[in-house]
């Protein structure tokens, strides 16, 4: 939204390069099995391939929001105490470029219980156009990186189903960051039940969820749920709806041909207040769309009422669950 650059990746090429990030992590930064990588970025691939890499080798991956000031990441490292720093050079938002290098280091610098925080390397995605510059020694671009031959796919490590997939913080009633420990194997059974028996999402489906990797849903439903379905996944930077364009969230969907949307009720609230007579709505070929699905609080009644009155083929389903439970444990 924020680049108007589109690109589209098969299953092969993200297994493959994904795979060569692995190796790279192994081989230059000698990430280990259990080893902790936290990632930093906003929703741009690159992301997704970092989580990817982590699971393959058995690395434990912590996201961290985008959004997030320097004293929440702080926090986050302080805490789970990570091998790399994979980030990027800067994040988008409407009207505004926010630098992610100076954010890190400030991190960094409020790091107290993290000794060796300073000396972690960090692993930075240059952005086209958006090149950070004076980087310190510690920063390796990704870009570099990624072009060295010896980089072949790594093998996936053997894993007991226990062992760490992620970290995810949240502050939940406290206000004080709890990192929350997802297991491989249990994760992946649950996301693959949930897709198929909640979502309805199959085989050759496309699932838009409008959120961000720096939350679970984006984890569990952008990236491995999709993934375990052998369904195409719309990894999206930008905001369902705008003021300026209230009819973006239902363009993408018919651009990419959605057959499920993923969305909290509060975006929902703001495109019903935008476009309430639903003009938006109908000027997009929806008919793909088979499941809307909600989370992140109870929709109330009304909403519904006018998701069904103005998408009446669609199934809506107002789902239940959080970062604790790690999957949809209700709808």
């Amino acid at each position: 939204m924020y680049t108007g650059v589109s690109r589209k990746w098969t299953y092969k090429e993200v297994r493959d390069h994904s795979g060569k990030v692995a190796s790279m992590m192994k081989q230059k930064f000698n990430v280990k099995k259990g080893d902790t990588v936290v990632i930093y970025m906003p929703m741009i691939i690159e992301a997704a391939f970092a989580m990817l890499a982590c699971a393959r080798i058995g690395a434990i991956h912590s996201v961290v929001f985008g959004g997030f000031s320097a004293k929440e990441l702080a926090n986050r490292i302080d805490d789970c105490k990570p091998a790399l720093i994979v980030t990027a050079s800067m994040g988008l938002e409407p009207g505004k470029e926010i630098p992610y290098p100076p954010i890190i280091e400030e991190a960094i610098s409020l790091c107290t219980l993290f000794e060796n925080a300073s000396q972690t390397p960090r692993l930075i995605c240059q952005r086209p156009g958006m090149e950070a510059d004076k980087l310190n020694e510690f920063y390796t671009v990704y870009q570099e990186a990624m072009t060295a031959e010896e980089w072949q796919v790594s093998e996936c490590e053997e894993l007991p189903a226990t062992h760490p997939l992620y970290i995810l913080y949240t502050s939940g009633t406290t206000g004080q960051p709890k990192g929350i420990v997802r297991e491989t194997g249990g994760t992946t059974v649950a996301l693959n039940a949930s897709m198929r028996d909640v979502f309805n999402v199959n085989r050759e489906d496309v699932f838009y969820a409008c959120s961000d990797i720096g939350w679970v849903v984006g984890h569990n439903y952008i990236v491995y749920g999709p993934l375990l379905r052998g369904a195409t996944s719309v990894f999206f930077e930008g905001k369902a709806v705008t003021p300026t364009e209230k009819g973006a969230c239902w363009e993408r969907a018919e651009r990419y041909k959605a057959t499920g949307l993923y969305m909290a009720p509060t975006a929902v609230r703001v495109i019903k207040k935008l476009d309430y007579t639903g003009e938006y709505v109908r000027k997009s070929d929806l008919s793909t769309v088979k499941n809307f699905l909600l989370v992140g609080e109870r929709c109330d009644p009304d909403t519904i009422h006018w998701l069904h009155k103005l998408l009446p083929h669609v199934y809506i389903n107002d789902t239940w669950w959080q970062t604790e439970t790690g999957h949809v444990i209700g709808g």
